[in-house]
């Protein structure tokens, strides 16, 4: 995986889903005798013989459900005289329909006999129905919804969709469990704010409590209802990020995932009080980095066990429960080991003999025996995993920790030794770097074939390559001046996923059980609390540790007339007037560091040049004040080479990305003239490769090491990708990993000389006009007529917007014509056709 990750998992391994989707695995149930396993994957419901290890039937959204795509947990099952029912929560991103559908089973197939529509609540623009209960009283069926988008706590009875009550929740409801008498609901982003002291910053539907250091969300709460009245009893602080829920099976005790904390929140429901929290943490011991990600659970029959889904470990952590946390238990509760999964387990389901995973990543976007690579193509999974003894346990945690490549963190707590030589890239955290300064350039969504596929000294394929070194001279120059990187990868599939893993090198449970869909928010600019881990982001790290920081446009947007076309703020930029704009961040943090002249982006209408120039105004500034008062760390985000497509009023593809080209070029030229070039380093990456094509890998993108102990003039084979970046800027700045995904991260010491060159750089002109402008819609006839008007649709106005495949249609045919489009690349086999539409 490109993220410091091995998938050994255990078990059997069954595979399916629609080859021309991204698929997830999100939650599973048994139906009644055990024989099929009903799974909740984002485009319907497979149904699995555990028998025969086979997909039996999936149910695709089709007809009136077009368009639905499943929240993000909670399916459940019940029989009745009319036979057997699977009822789960999905939503329409699009239109906001959200449902709770029925659908029945035959044995054979299942069909969607029934719906139940949810209104949404100011401000949420969906209900978005998610994890679900159905409970029997007095002889009646009774449905227990959580409406994650209204904040809300519905019971409905089955027979005639009659809500009995509505309650309100905290923010963010996730999970539920019912006892007897009550109903407990974890609020993922905690309790409805009403302390005027304590920051608060928006999620998507309302303000949250947020930790001032790093934005995330700071209170994790359960709220607990009366199942026959609806009234609030309690709500109760737990960990952060509460997601799945559960009861004992005698009701006694009720268990949270602490998915933002890595525990587990047992409550004594007799009390309503914490009687424990339990770690989950693989690295529990002398480095504890947060990072495991619990976000389901399952308990045993005898209610000793209990087994948690830890989705960063790829990994079900085995619990043995003590006498706080079980009618049985005597001992204080412990892990005895982990079960290897592949990547991401969320949906648990416990029998006495087997277990049963819904992998979320499956195995990450790759088809390897058909030879496509695409990022928003990817089987779902389930594994199914006999219940270990003791020593097959402890087999499976040695593998468990070999594939997490835990044997890394010790070498983040050695301590830094007396009289070491300064060196690019510290062997310890805490001793002497060469450098002071590190910038961090955050480009968008090109792969490598795209741009530098043409060159011969790396693992390229030129025919995948439409912007090369006549549209990109700097790229290439600065990969062959200093080094080329050609097994760089980048961390996830989309930019939604991308800043996550550029700044802070993970994405929480919440953008994970978002993948694809999005329905609260699409974070690629990090406005939104649920989206940012307990230890924020990497420039808050340099910041609790004494570092100076700059961001320039990084985690935030800007406000400006909406009116303005990209060629009005070009030309204003040309005669040296200033288009006005307000940069706008929900990180208090960031606020004070933020550049106010350097555009922030979510649309594609400010010209990179801008940009550049904005960063050396102030490199110049700070060159004529005393001393070295450049900042430890700078933050750039560079986003021209997303382009927009072929759309009306804005510049060609390839004009844009020589845009960024150019732009980049500026800002190296400008730091190696600089006279504190001797202790800068630069690390270039783009967030994302955006569903591109590769002949390596889907993840597989550009990276650049510039620095004046870099001018190596070779190519670098080794395995690096984003979480490398991030812990190599550590490393050099002094700081400590913030999380196990970037304490196992390998710093990149291949990517230096011990002895420097001082060589300055000087930028290449661009061999493309930055105002090549697309042609009208109307100018234009056939495909190329089709993408203008296509490119010009309102969702691809803002930075990922839109269909990303048909986005990467448009810039193949923007620069290749009529040559056909590499399916071999992006589409599976059985579905290409030798039409290229």
């Amino acid at each position: 995986m490109p993220n410091n990750r091995f998938i050994d998992p255990a078990g059997t391994v069954i595979r399916f889903g629609n080859s021309a989707l991204e698929n997830h695995s999100l939650d599973c149930v048994l139906l009644p005798g055990e024989k099929v396993l009903a799974v909740e994957d984002r485009y319907g419901v497979a149904f699995i013989d555990v028998a025969e290890n086979k997909l039996l039937f999936h149910l695709d959204y089709s007809g009136n459900y077009k368009g639905l795509m499943s929240t993000y947990s909670g399916i459940k099952v019940y029989e009745d005289d009319h036979g057997t029912h699977v009822l789960w929560g999905a939503a329409n991103p699009y239109n906001n329909l959200s449902l709770i559908l029925s659908a029945s089973w035959d044995g054979n197939k299942a069909l969607i006999e029934d719906s139940i529509s949810f209104a949404t609540v100011t401000p949420a623009p969906m209900a978005l129905p998610n994890d679900i209960a159905i409970n029997k009283e007095a002889g009646e069926n009774y449905l227990y919804v959580v409406l994650n988008g209204n904040n809300q706590l519905s019971k409905l009875r089955l027979r005639d969709k009659k809500i009995i009550w509505t309650a309100a929740t905290g923010m963010a409801p996730f999970g539920i469990a019912l006892t007897a008498s009550k109903a407990y609901v974890t609020n993922w982003a905690g309790s409805v704010p009403t302390d005027t002291s304590k920051e608060t910053a928006g999620i998507p539907y309302g303000e949250v409590y947020v930790d001032a250091k790093t934005g995330a969300t700071s209170s994790g709460t359960v709220s607990i209802f009366n199942l026959k009245t609806g009234k609030l009893e309690k709500e109760m602080e737990v960990g952060l990020h509460p997601n799945a829920i559960i009861a004992a099976g005698d009701h006694k005790f009720i268990y949270a995932a602490n998915g933002n904390s890595d525990n587990i929140s047992v409550i004594n429901a007799s009390k309503d009080k914490i009687s424990e929290s339990i770690s989950v943490k693989l690295t529990d011991g002398a480095n504890t980095f947060i990072g495991d990600s619990p976000n389901a659970l399952a308990v045993n029959e005898a209610g000793d066990k209990l087994y948690v889904s830890n989705g960063m470990d790829n990994a079900v952590a085995v619990v043995a429960l003590g006498k706080k946390s079980s009618s049985s238990g005597k001992e204080v509760s412990r892990v005895t080991g982990f079960i290897p999964t592949e990547a991401y387990p969320a949906g648990l389901v416990l029998t006495k003999n087997m277990l049963f995973v819904a992998n979320l990543e499956g195995e990450g976007a790759r088809t390897a025996t058909d030879g496509s690579y695409n990022s928003h193509r990817q089987q779902a999974t389930v594994s199914i995993i006999a219940l270990p003894g003791d020593t097959i346990l402890n087999a499976y945690t040695k593998r468990v920790e070999a594939a997490n490549l835990i044997f890394r963190t010790r070498f983040t707590g050695l301590l830094p030794r007396k009289g070491v030589a300064s060196k690019p890239v510290p062997e310890r955290i805490g001793e002497p770097s060469v450098f002071k300064h590190v910038v961090y350039i955050i480009k968008e969504n090109r792969t490598y074939d795209q741009v530098l596929g043409d060159m011969k000294e790396g693992d390229g394929q030129s025919s995948l390559c439409i912007y090369g070194n006549n549209v990109t001279p700097n790229q290439h120059k600065l990969a062959k001046d200093y080094l080329l990187l050609d097994n760089y990868y980048a961390s996830g599939k989309s930019s939604a996923e991308g800043h996550s893993w550029t700044d802070a090198a993970i994405v929480t449970d919440y953008v994970e059980k978002n993948v694809r869909a999005w329905f609260r928010s699409y974070p690629h600019v990090l406005y939104d609390a649920l989206v940012y881990n307990k230890k924020g982001f990497i420039w808050n790290n340099a910041l609790d540790h004494g570092k100076t920081v700059r961001i320039y446009g990084e985690a935030c947007v800007p406000e400006f007339d909406e009116s303005l076309d990209w060629t009005k703020i070009y030309q204003t930029y040309l005669n040296g007037g200033k288009t006005e704009f307000t940069n706008t961040t929900t990180i208090s943090r960031v606020r004070p560091v933020m550049s106010k002249d350097y555009p922030c982006y979510d649309g594609h209408k400010f010209t990179d040049q801008l940009r550049a120039d904005e960063f050396l105004n102030e490199l110049n500034e700070i060159e004529k004040k005393p001393g070295d008062q450049l900042p430890d760390l700078m933050i750039l985000a560079l986003p021209a080479d997303h382009t927009s497509g072929m759309a009306q009023g804005f510049p060609t593809p390839r004009a844009m990305v020589a845009d960024n080209d150019l732009a980049l070029g500026k800002i190296i030229e400008g730091l190696t003239r600089s006279r504190f070039w001797d202790s800068t380093v630069v690390f270039i990456t783009e967030d994302d490769s955006q569903d591109g094509w590769d002949h390596v890998s889907a993840y597989r993108t550009t990276g650049f090491v510039i620095s004046p102990y870099s001018h190596l003039k070779k190519t670098i084979h080794t395995n690096y990708n984003q979480t490398c970046i991030v812990r190599t800027i550590e490393q050099i700045l002094g700081l400590p990993p913030m999380n196990v995904m970037d304490a196992t991260a390998l710093p990149m010491f291949d990517c230096f000389n011990e002895m420097a060159n001082k060589e300055t750089y000087s930028f290449l002109k661009n061999n493309i006009p930055l105002d090549e402008m697309n042609k009208k819609a109307s100018a234009l006839s056939g495909k190329a007529r089709k993408f203008s008007l296509q490119s010009s649709l309102p969702e691809f106005d803002h930075i990922d917007g839109g269909n990303d495949d048909l986005l990467n249609r448009i810039l193949w045919f923007a620069s290749k014509g009529d040559t056909p489009y590499p399916k071999r690349m992006t589409i599976p086999k059985k579905e290409r056709t030798d039409v290229d539409d």
